[in-house]
């Protein structure tokens, strides 16, 4: 089984009415959905199917699977509404681009150094290196760069690679073009002016965290 996921065809959109496909216990599936679950570090969103709070969103293959409370009376061919927090959306949209941008500036002129974690909450991002010295020696740099791609307001195009097997990407021209399952902005001009902060994690190992400025 696999869900629709009208959030990459249209990550703005906060209301949807789905269909429950399968109700075990307090595990349900839908037809099509907008509530992203956690993937490629970016959290889940927070929000309600039938008027129930989604506790937990786990994607598995094609499939997501919400847990929603106990005392939910969902059943298999209900149709629902599904609402999302586009709030906290918003933000994670915003600080995961934000770091994605970071991620490819560093791979772009500091030599590729490895990627060893990430994660977007919606209070911040943070990408982790193996990397020799202080890394915040070359955020004024880092800033500098990516404030230029936020502020030309440049276009995000995301879309399919492989339709079938569900693989993503995002493109900026002239920038990048790189595999993503997550949810995009449409211009970079969104994520408006951020900060970098530096988090020295020992043996070798640095953090990068990126703040929202507004």
């Amino acid at each position: 089984m696999s869900v629709k996921k009208i959030f990459w065809e249209n990550p703005y959109l906060t209301k949807l009415e789905a269909k429950v496909t399968s109700a075990n216990g307090n595990v349900i599936t839908l037809d099509q959905t907008i509530a992203f679950a956690f993937s490629g570090g970016q959290q889940s969103d927070s929000g309600t199917i039938g008027g129930f709070e989604i506790i937990e969103a786990k994607k598995e293959g094609k499939e997501i699977f919400y847990t929603i409370g106990d005392n939910h009376n969902l059943m298999p061919n209900q149709n629902v509404i599904v609402i999302v927090d586009w709030e906290k959306r918003y933000k994670l949209m915003k600080l995961h681009f934000a770091a994605e941008i970071i991620l490819e500036l560093v791979y772009q002129n500091f030599n590729h150094p490895e990627k060893i974690g990430a994660n977007i909450t919606v209070d911040k991002a943070r990408v982790d290196f193996f990397w020799e010295g202080k890394i915040s020696e070359i955020f004024p740099e880092l800033l500098h760069k990516a404030n230029n791609i936020i502020n030309l307001n440049l276009d995000i195009v995301s879309a399919f690679d492989d339709e079938e097997n569900e693989k993503r990407y995002w493109y900026i021209e002239g920038f990048a073009k790189i595999p993503c399952g997550g949810t995009h902005l449409r211009k970079t001009g969104e994520i408006g002016p951020i900060s970098l902060k530096r988090n020295n994690l020992g043996s070798g190992k640095e953090r990068i965290e990126i703040y929202l400025q507004s």
